[in-house]
């Protein structure tokens, strides 16, 4: 036995069979000469693949250490585009669910894996080179969409990673922020310039071509790919052909109210008798100090679980506390679509049907603001309008037929958090994967060994 296991073609077998299955779950049967490369290795080796050590001759520590350290490195970015990647949660768009400092492993079996769109870029960077402040990527090859089989579908209320789908063009002084959240904002601070001037308001356009304008001439610009945008994590609240509205700040998809998600919270106004609320109380409540807000008279402005709603009220020096909403029909510029004829908020929105692939809707003028992105950006599709009428790729069109499923994420931290609400529709293509548990979780308030969450060590994560 021993002598069969030690045998070439016993350990050629096993790993072109390895070799062979890969090729047949990737699809990508030009691959399949790789089996000589495989063959070579195990049997004839008749080529020094491993050239930086010398055959026939024992190699020095330094040697070993870098062809150790190489191993490592190709097999842990194998693992990382096909099976698996950690994820470590930044901002409170979660919270509670996940918080601030959780560290997720995360399956890409999930959904299954996608194959690089840029495969040429240095190990265990997103986008940019430490330090040298660089892309980390090359784009001498440009390899298509394409997504290996998963286990599953994205359900609705699963927590997913995914790439950032404003994150295709960035201002890199502001990453915080969306390039075309920056841009929404001068456009604005623009337009009101002109009422405070006194100044007849012109076409939305200019206002769009002024922003523009100064944005790329005061500010470094940059374009991604798909899978070199920045990852987000947020809960999938409808999928492809549901009806989504959100009504004072609740979820109702296809008219019915989400499922209760216990971590979820919004922003409240606690007002006290004017005595402090003590802040180790907070701390208890798991509010970190940075989210809280106080104004005169010791009234607090603070995000709020409703079993942390339920205590709050029951603290002595306390006298009310109130949900901060948004009242229906209330304009906000910086809520998708971003055009004046959909008058919503990030508490009362909709109804919007999310787009599914071979689904067919008709397009026009009022409806182009909700399409349009999904058109052009990830469709790669190109729109003009003529006179009133809608040019798609130079024909007239008065219908769309999508070419996509597209998916609706947003945070359970319903005030704190940048999802949907604000830049619209996650295509199927920027889906990473699904958070399975909590390897690893730090408060970011506390110091070592203090800041470790060991309660939530190899929790479940996606729920």
């Amino acid at each position: 036995m021993k002598n069969l296991i030690r045998s070439k073609y016993f350990r050629f077998g096993i790993a072109g069979t390895l070799y062979l299955l890969w090729v047949i779950w990737v699809g990508n049967y030009w691959l399949l000469p790789g089996l000589l490369i495989v063959f070579d290795i195990y049997v004839t080796k008749k080529v020094n693949w491993s050239f930086w050590k010398k055959r026939g001759k024992p190699a020095s520590a330094l040697v070993e250490w870098i062809d150790a350290l190489i191993f490592a490195v190709i097999a842990v970015t194998f693992i990382n585009i096909f099976f698996f990647q950690n994820y470590k949660i930044p901002t409170g768009s979660m919270e509670k669910s996940l918080l601030i400092g959780d560290h997720l492993f995360v399956s890409k079996l999930s959904y299954g894996p996608k194959i690089p769109n840029t495969p040429l870029s240095f190990p265990f960077t997103q986008h940019t080179m430490p330090l040298l402040k660089t892309k980390s990527y090359l784009e001498w090859i440009r390899w298509d969409y394409h997504r290996l089989k998963g286990f599953r579908e994205v359900q609705r209320d699963d927590v997913v990673v995914f790439n950032f789908p404003a994150g295709d063009t960035v201002v890199v002084e502001q990453q915080a922020q969306s390039y075309y959240s920056i841009m929404r904002s001068y456009e604005e601070e623009f337009r009101n310039q002109d009422k405070r001037a006194g100044q007849p308001l012109r076409h939305d356009s200019y206002y769009e071509k002024l922003s523009r304008d100064f944005v790329r001439n005061n500010f470094t610009i940059t374009v991604r790919p798909v899978d070199r945008r920045d990852n987000y994590i947020k809960r999938c609240v409808a999928i492809p052909g549901d009806v989504l509205e959100v009504k004072a700040g609740e979820i109702f998809v296809n008219g019915e109210p989400q499922k209760p998600i216990p971590g979820k919270q919004f922003r409240y106004r606690a007002k006290t008798n004017g005595t402090p609320i003590n802040p180790h109380s907070l701390e208890r409540l798991g509010i970190y100090r940075d989210d809280v807000m106080i104004e005169m008279n010791n009234h607090y402005i603070l995000p709020l679980t409703n079993e942390n709603l339920k205590r709050i009220q029951e603290y002595r020096n306390v006298v009310s506390v109130e949900k901060i909403l948004k009242k229906p029909g209330e304009y906000a510029y910086y809520v998708f679509p971003h055009d004046t004829a959909y008058a919503w908020n990030e508490d009362y929105f909709g109804p919007l049907q999310i787009p599914s692939k071979g689904q067919t809707v008709e397009l026009n003028l009022h409806t182009l603001p909700l399409y349009r992105r999904i058109i052009e950006a990830y469709e790669g599709h190109r729109l003009q309008i003529n006179n009133g009428t809608i040019l798609l790729d130079g024909e007239p069109a008065d219908q769309y037929t999508f070419e996509m499923d597209y998916y609706f994420m947003i945070g359970d931290n319903r005030h704190d958090s940048a999802d949907s609400r604000f830049w619209g529709f996650v295509p199927e293509d920027h889906v990473v994967g699904s958070p399975v548990f909590i390897w690893l979780s730090l408060n970011k308030d506390k110091k070592f060994p203090a800041n470790i969450r060991w309660n939530r060590l190899l929790k479940a994560a996606n729920r």
